[in-house]
C-alpha cells in the first residue's frame, strides 16, 4: 500500500475516533452538579413529554422538581457492582450524582405522569393554561 494511502487511512480513523470522542462528552456532560443526562422533549395537544435517558438509575434514587419556569431531575447513578476488588477494562457510562435542568416553554406545567422504561424516564406535564 502507497504510503500516501497509509496516511490517508490513519488520518480518517483518528477522525472518527475523534468525532466519538465528541460526541460520548457532548452527550453525558459533565458539570459542578455531577453530570447532565440527555433528553428529549416533544410538545404535545396538552403539554409536553420529556424522556431523560438515565440507563441504569433506580426510580428511587432520583427526585423531579416542577418550578419557576424550569423542570428539574436529580439523583445518583450507582456502580453496578458491589464486589470488590475489581479490575476496570472501561468506562464510558458517567456514575455518580447528576442534574438536570430544563428552562420550560411559557405557561404553567403539571407533572402528571412518570415512568420508568428501557432506561429511560418519560414524564408527562399538563399545560394548565
Amino acid at each position: 500500500m502507497p504510503r500516501s494511502a497509509r496516511d490517508a487511512m490513519w488520518s480518517e480513523a483518528l477522525a472518527l475516533l475523534a468525532r466519538a470522542d465528541r460526541t460520548h462528552s457532548e452527550t453525558f456532560r459533565p458539570t459542578a452538579t455531577g453530570w447532565e443526562p440527555p433528553l428529549d422533549v416533544l410538545e404535545t395537544e396538552d403539554g409536553l413529554l420529556v424522556v431523560v435517558a438515565l440507563p441504569g438509575v433506580r426510580h428511587d434514587e432520583m427526585e423531579v422538581v416542577i418550578g419557576h419556569g424550569e423542570l428539574m431531575v436529580r439523583g445518583t447513578r450507582r456502580w453496578p457492582t458491589r464486589q470488590r476488588p475489581v479490575r476496570v477494562h472501561r468506562i464510558e457510562l458517567p456514575h455518580g450524582r447528576f442534574e438536570r435542568r430544563l428552562p420550560l416553554p411559557s405557561g404553567a406545567y403539571q407533572l402528571v405522569g412518570q415512568e420508568h422504561q428501557d432506561g429511560c424516564l418519560l414524564l408527562t406535564l399538563r399545560r394548565l393554561d
